[in-house]
């Protein structure tokens, strides 16, 4: 199959791993294309339409008609400029799907993206997350991946200096309940010298892996359901903190056929202060939780069979 992904930018960079996980594991040809470049994780770049020359440009066109699959991805769809060119034209005969990341615009106003893929007759839909599902009745959940046997993604030797760093990657602090993990940070100081907060904001992305891998527990957010940060710290073998709600908890299991999850949940302020306290306190529970949050990566959560789901829904597009 000839795959085209389609975005503004490259959502938490899930574009780039879903285009190199089916380059690793199947011999289907997946091109990315993206118009623009937020924040400076440097997320790898295929088509970049600012990049592009006139060769490029020319390549891009040669792409799209000969794709047998768009895949939108967020905001995006067949009007969203290219450069001099849209996806419109090059429609015919392809299968068309859209999926959605949690983009604000979406979340704010899910009926209107409902109403218009039910007047477009698109029915192939994917959501990154299970909470997604509710916004967007009819969507099937492709948990997002990462390259788990790749060496940034793996547990790496703590530093024995008697710190606990807790790591904390928002790319929007206001979504993902900074402001209560820097509260209890302050709280819990006095009590826990040893607590040191790695907070990693606004890097490439590369940085923000090797600062993390060097930490000792992760804290992800308490919205109810989780993000990359919290597959890169569960796949780097650490404690990971997050507040998965009920029916995220129940959507995982159902999904991967698993019953025990490695997250510690916390799903309020004090909470989240007593998981913080807890495994600051406590290195053998550290060492457990982390060893179980990377076996699930290896064992679960794994690129190879997510890229496999992922294939299984192309080949059934109608």
């Amino acid at each position: 199959m000839r795959i085209v992904m389609i975005a503004e930018n490259d959502p938490a960079g899930v574009g780039s791993l879903l285009r190199n996980a089916l380059h690793r594991h199947t011999d289907h040809v997946c091109r990315l294309v993206t118009t623009q470049t937020r924040y400076t994780h440097a997320w790898e770049k295929d088509l970049h339409v600012p990049d592009l020359d006139a060769a490029g440009r020319e390549e891009l066109t040669a792409v799209l008609e000969s794709a047998d699959i768009l895949h939108f991805h967020m905001l995006a769809d067949e009007h969203m400029p290219l450069g001099e060119v849209t996806a419109a034209p090059f429609l015919s005969g392809k299968a068309i799907v859209h999926h959605h990341h949690g983009h604000h615009v979406f979340r704010a106003n899910p009926e209107m993206f409902q109403k218009k893929y039910r007047d477009l007759g698109r029915r192939n839909l994917l959501v990154s997350t299970p909470d997604l599902l509710k916004k967007l009745p009819g969507a099937r959940w492709q948990p997002n991946l990462v390259p788990e046997h790749l060496p940034a993604y793996k547990p790496a030797p703590r530093r024995p200096d008697g710190k606990v760093r807790l790591a904390h990657s928002p790319t929007r602090k206001d979504l993902k309940n900074t402001d209560d993990l820097l509260a209890v940070c302050r709280d819990l100081a006095p009590a826990l010298p040893m607590l040191e907060l790695e907070l990693i904001d606004d890097v490439p992305h590369v940085e923000c892996l090797a600062r993390k891998q060097a930490c000792d527990l992760a804290f992800d957010h308490m919205q109810g359901y989780y993000g990359m940060a919290s597959l890169e710290a569960l796949s780097q073998g650490l404690p990971t903190i997050a507040g998965l709600d009920d029916w995220n908890i129940a959507t995982i299991r159902g999904y991967f056929s698993c019953d025990a999850l490695p997250w510690v949940v916390a799903r309020d302020r004090e909470a989240l202060a007593a998981a913080v306290r807890r495994l600051v306190l406590d290195p053998h529970e550290r060492a457990a939780l982390g060893a179980a949050s990377r076996r699930f990566m290896e064992t679960v959560w794994t690129e190879a069979r997510l890229t496999a789901d992922l294939v299984r829904f192309y080949e059934n597009l109608a």
